[in-house]
């Protein structure tokens, strides 16, 4: 009851010891013919001191922090409400009953693993699922008592809580649930929506007789041999099976970017044959224009392939000898005597910077830059 219940104990047991040796001094003194008032004082005292403190003892109960305590009035058979809290509180020895619950934090396990659980051996509960498979949870169930409904617990269970309500109740509704699911999904993803459901009854139920549901876990879910092999052979089909469509999916990707690869080079060919297509017919459009520029400018003037001849020479050819009854290279009295009536064709403007510089009079590689004239 405490470190003052103790002590007080320890008073009414000297109180005792002390009446003994009150009777026993009576006895000697008595059978020695010498006074016994002594003796008597002594038996007195020390017997209202041991029932004294022996009634105080039992009348002050220390309630620790974790604890809560439900106070019985004997004459009335009720239960004081509120509870009792943590501290120390004075009863009235026989007429009042007090009883200690615990309201922190406790755990109930029931386990397939030998003295792992409350229950040594294989106590995992056992359920069926909807598809007719056998399996077993391991379940933890970590709960409280409700210092506010402490009384419901003392009329109904007792210090029986676990053993008469909490054990039988999770392992009717593990069952219970179990059986909405088929075994592969409780293998699967939907394990946790099966915990939910558990946990939200649980919790219900737990709170009409005054408990706290903190969390229920299931820790481990043991299925048939049978079963398990068979999903495993299922994972295996099924990997084998994404990694075929991974295989064909790659395929189609290395074909697909092997085509555009193939059209990517296709285009730039095309591209490059477009440009030396079009090179190509520049050039000879150019080379056509000019021969039929040329050809107009000797056409206007014959004289001009003499001119281009005589100025395309060797510069180191200063003097040419030629018989005396050769016919002349050049028509020299045509040259002398132009034609008065030629007049040079036009010829379109080209940029000098395009062409070629022009010499100093205006006139540039190709003609002059404005009307023509004879020489």
């Amino acid at each position: 009851m405490g470190s003052l219940s103790q002590l007080l104990g320890v008073v009414s047991l000297l109180g005792f010891v002390g009446f003994l040796a009150g009777v026993g001094l009576v006895v000697v003194n008595a059978s020695q013919g010498r006074p016994v008032r002594g003796g008597v004082m002594m038996a007195l005292f020390g017997i209202i001191v041991g029932l004294l403190f022996t009634v105080m003892s039992q009348g002050i109960i220390i309630v620790q922090p974790q604890e809560t305590a439900v106070l019985f009035n004997v004459l009335s058979g009720d239960l004081q409400d509120p509870p009792l809290r943590a501290g120390t509180h004075i009863v009235v020895p026989v007429l009042q009953e007090a009883t200690i619950y615990p309201i922190e934090q406790q755990q109930y396990t029931m386990s397939g693993i030998p003295n792992e659980g409350a229950v040594q051996g294989n106590d995992a509960v056992r359920a069926r699922t909807v598809d007719g498979q056998e399996i077993f949870l391991d379940i933890t169930v970590i709960y409280a008592i409700d210092p506010a409904k402490v009384n419901i617990i003392h009329q109904s269970w007792q210090n029986r809580y676990e053993n008469d309500f909490i054990r039988p109740t999770v392992r009717g509704i593990v069952r219970e649930e179990a059986s909405n699911f088929r075994a592969e999904e409780i293998y699967g993803e939907r394990r946790s929506e099966l915990e939910d459901n558990i946990q939200t009854t649980m919790k219900a139920r737990m709170t009409e007789q005054g408990l706290q549901l903190t969390d229920l876990l299931i820790r481990d879910v043991t299925f048939s041999d049978e079963f398990t092999r068979s999903i495993e052979q299922k994972l295996i089909a099924d990997q084998e099976a994404q990694q075929a469509a991974f295989k064909v999916q790659q395929a189609q990707q290395e074909a697909e970017q092997r085509r555009v690869q193939a059209q990517g080079e296709r285009d730039a060919a095309i591209a490059i044959a477009e440009g030396e297509a079009r090179s190509i017919v520049l050039k000879a459009a150019a080379e056509a224009e000019g021969l039929r520029l040329v050809s107009e400018q000797i056409a206007a003037n014959p004289s001009l392939i003499q001119y281009q001849y005589i100025q395309n020479l060797s510069d180191n050819v200063n003097v040419a000898l030629a018989p005396t009854n050769s016919p002349f290279l050049f028509d020299f009295a045509s040259l002398a005597d132009p034609n008065a009536d030629f007049v040079a064709p036009a010829v379109p403007e080209v940029q000098l910077n395009e062409v070629g510089s022009g010499d100093t009079d205006g006139t540039n590689a190709l003609g002059t830059t404005g009307e023509g004239g004879g020489n």
